[in-house]
Parts: structure tokens; C-alpha cells; sequence
């Protein structure tokens, strides 16, 4: 019976060695398909578009000017009688008038709505990147439950088998073995079955959550095993991302740009206010023919109107003032912006190079250690020469130091997703001036 104890401990070792071999022919979701139904299939963007065709529109109607008035009427007629004919003052007139926009108005408007339309575009770019972020967010989230599963399910076996030598050894009475070490086992049996469904949870969680962006019917797939290569990328030029310069030529900062151009557009068409605005009119009256019979000649009338701004205080001097204030309010905020950018680029910089001098001493020290010791206890409870708890305690730790690593590694692989985003550029420079607006 005690060879059969041997030969059995034996076994454990083999089947663990054999865990990781296993291959799932299940159909996978790859990072880089994920990102681009999420982007393909993202709704924000088409609104975006029609957006920007209707302020594109609006500009063309905003540069148009009003449309001419034309007025019917019928002027000085005879109260006593409204014989039209009695007086010679009466008249059926038909007017035509056409009003001008104050000074430049009408091209400042325009010139405001294509800025607002240009914004579009890279709202819709810093929206792509904000995708790429957040899919690649809950994908790395489902890999690493899956992969935790995976590693826990492959473990499981060799639990299950030690409790079995653990229970051989106790009924045989030729070996160490105790009950408690039966119930150590089974105890540990049940608390790894208690993390899987933690961690089937978590992936429930991912998927459903994933399954926003790329639809039903792809959201349930497993992911890759293997995290894309351009996530495990290591970090080259740090410092010029983060220095403060590269923040300003990101999306969502030129998306601000734009509309800063915008506010300053609305100071000068406030200050357009203190133009008149012109109105040109022409009438025509028609008379009709006197008691006796006589003609009486029709009335052509001409004339120009205009309004005279005098008394700003209360109007055109407050709107202008409201307008550079919104304005020095708006470049305050992407003065914000900026350093938030910077100071998140930063901040994920320095968690990236933590977590590459973790990962690099997980890889090179302590999950070798880990497993040497673990080799070492089962060997030896498997010679008679150690403790079942001491076997079990050393695989455990070995489990959680591997589970630990899948963290690290799916925290670095978003570390770097989100620095990419932070540092995210466009070709174009700031194109408004961070002088004062009132200079």
C-alpha cells in the first residue's frame, strides 16, 4: 500500500507538468477586430458627421443676407366714405425693403459656424482614441479573468489529487497522512472554487460591458491568449510626451482650440454692434382717378434707414465685455486641460516603469523561486520527508504569484493604453493667439 501512496504522489507531479498543454479550438476575439467593430460601429461618430454638415449648412445661411420684405397696404383712405377716389392723398401702395447686417457681421457669422464644424472633426478623432482606450480597457479586463480561470482550472487537477493522496495515505495508515490534512485539502478545493466564481463574475462583467462596443454576437467569444504586442511595448522618449508640449496638439485640446477661434469671433461680432444697420426701401402707391373723372399721377417713394448706437453702456459695451470673458474663461479651461493631460501622462509613465520593475522581478526572481519551492515541498511530501499543509501552502502561493503576474501584466498593458491616449497627437499647431483677448 505504501508503493501505491508513492506511485500515486508520483502521478500528481506528471499531471501538473502536463496542465499547460492543453489547446481550445473555441473561436477567439483579437484586441485589434474588438477596436475596430467598436470604431466601425460607434453611433457617436455619424452624429458627429451630420453635425458638422449642418453647421457647415448653417455657415452658408449665416454669410446670406436676409431675405427682402415686401408690404401691401392701403394708405390715407377717407374715413367718411373709403371712396378711394374722393381724396387725393389715397393710395394702394406695395413696398420693398432689404436690410443689411451690421458692418461685417454677416462674414464673422459664417466664419463662427466653420469653426464650430472643423471642431467636429477632431471631437470625432479624440472620440476614436477615447474607444480605443475604453475597448481596449474591457478586453484587457476579460483576458485577465479568463486567463486567471484558466491558470486556476489547470490547478485545480493537481488540488483535487493531492487531497486524493492526502485521503490514500490517511486510509492506508503506512504514511504520515492525517485527517486534517484530508480537510485542508477539501477546504482548499472549496475556496479555489469560491475564486473561480469571483472571477466567472468578473468576466461576465467584462463581457457584458464589452459587448456595448462590439454587439451581441461577438461580445461572448474568448479573447486571445496572448496580449498584442504593442501593449507590451516599453516606453521610449518619456520625457518629451510629458514635458507639457505634446498635450497641446491633442484632440480634445485642438477640439478646444476651435472653439476658443469661435469665442473670439463672437467678441467681434459684438463689437459689430456699434454699427448701424441699413435698411433700403422703395414704394410704390397707386392712385385712383379723381371724382371727375381726372388721373392723378402714382407716388414712387425711396428712402434708406439706419439705427443710431449711441447709448452703449447698458448693451453693446456689456456684450462685449461677456464675450472676452467667455473667451480668457475658455483658454483658462484648456490651460486645465493641458496640465490634467500632463500630469496624467505623467502619472502613467511612472506606473508603467513600476510595473516593468515588478514584472521584470516576477519574471526573473520570484516566480522561479516560487515554483523551485513548491517543486521542492511536493517533492519532498511525495518522499515522506514533508508536511501536506507546507506542499499545499507552497502551491498556493505559486497559484496566487501567477495570478498576481496576469494582473500586473493586463495593469501595464491599460497603463500604456491610456498613456497613448494622453499622448495622442495631431499634425496641426494651436491656431488661436494666448494673448489677452482685450489687447
Amino acid at each position: 500500500m505504501n508503493d501505491f501512496v508513492r506511485v500515486y504522489k508520483a502521478a500528481v507531479i506528471g499531471a501538473f507538468l502536463l496542465t499547460s498543454l492543453g489547446v481550445s479550438a473555441e473561436p477567439t476575439l483579437a484586441l485589434e477586430d474588438a477596436i475596430d467593430i467598436a470604431i466601425r460601429g460607434d453611433p457617436w461618430s455619424a452624429q458627429s458627421i451630420y453635425l458638422q454638415r449642418a453647421l457647415i449648412d448653417e455657415s452658408v445661411a449665416a454669410g446670406a443676407l436676409p431675405d427682402p420684405r415686401i408690404t401691401l397696404g392701403a394708405a390715407n383712405l377717407p374715413t367718411d366714405t373709403f371712396d378711394t377716389g374722393q381724396e387725393g392723398m389715397t393710395q394702394a401702395t406695395i413696398g420693398l425693403s432689404q436690410r443689411f447686417p451690421r458692418g461685417d457681421s454677416r462674414s464673422l457669422a459664417r466664419a463662427k459656424k466653420i469653426q464650430l464644424a472643423e471642431s467636429q472633426s477632431f471631437q470625432r478623432e479624440n472620440r476614436q482614441e477615447l474607444v480605443v482606450r475604453s475597448v481596449t480597457y474591457l478586453w484587457l479586463e476579460l483576458w485577465k479573468a479568463q486567463e486567471s480561470i484558466r491558470i486556476i482550472d489547470n490547478n485545480r487537477g493537481l488540488f483535487e489529487q493531492l487531497a486524493d493522496v492526502a485521503e490514500a495515505g490517511y486510509t492506508s495508515t503506512m504514511t504520515g497522512s492525517r485527517q486534517q490534512d484530508i480537510i485542508r485539502g477539501s477546504l482548499e478545493l472549496t475556496r479555489l472554487d469560491d475564486r473561480l466564481t469571483g472571477l466567472h463574475s468578473q468576466l461576465e462583467t467584462a463581457q457584458e460591458e464589452l459587448g456595448e462596443w462590439v454587439g451581441a454576437d461577438t461580445f461572448r467569444l474568448r479573447v486571445s491568449e496572448r496580449i498584442p504586442f504593442n501593449l507590451l511595448a516599453k516606453l521610449v522618449n518619456t520625457p518629451s510626451y510629458t514635458s507639457g508640449n505634446a498635450a497641446i496638439t491633442h484632440s480634445s485640446i485642438r477640439a478646444t482650440d476651435q472653439l476658443i477661434d469661435a469665442g473670439s469671433l463672437d467678441i467681434e461680432l459684438a463689437r459689430q454692434a456699434y454699427k448701424p444697420e441699413w435698411t433700403v426701401s422703395a414704394q410704390y402707391g397707386y392712385r385712383d382717378q379723381a371724382p371727375g373723372g381726372q388721373d392723378r399721377a402714382d407716388l414712387f417713394t425711396v428712402g434708406i434707414g439706419f439705427d443710431l448706437p449711441f447709448f452703449t453702456g447698458n448693451r453693446q459695451d456689456r456684450t462685449v465685455s461677456a464675450a472676452i470673458a467667455r473667451v480668457e474663461a475658455a483658454k483658462s479651461d484648456r490651460m486645465l486641460q493641458v496640465r490634467r493631460l500632463t500630469a496624467e501622462a505623467r502619472a502613467a509613465a511612472a506606473r508603467i516603469n513600476r510595473l516593468d520593475d515588478r514584472i521584470l522581478l516576477y519574471q526573473q526572481t520570484l516566480l522561479p523561486q516560487i515554483a523551485e519551492q513548491a517543486n521542492a515541498a511536493l517533492s519532498a511530501y511525495n518522499n515522506d520527508d514533508g508536511d501536506f499543509a507546507e506542499a499545499v501552502r507552497a502551491r498556493i502561493a505559486e497559484l496566487n504569484a501567477q495570478v498576481d503576474f496576469i494582473q500586473m501584466t493586463a495593469e501595464r498593458a491599460k497603463n500604456l493604453a491610456n498613456f497613448r491616449y494622453l499622448t495622442a497627437d495631431t499634425s496641426d499647431s494651436p491656431s488661436f493667439s494666448l494673448k489677452n483677448s482685450q489687447d
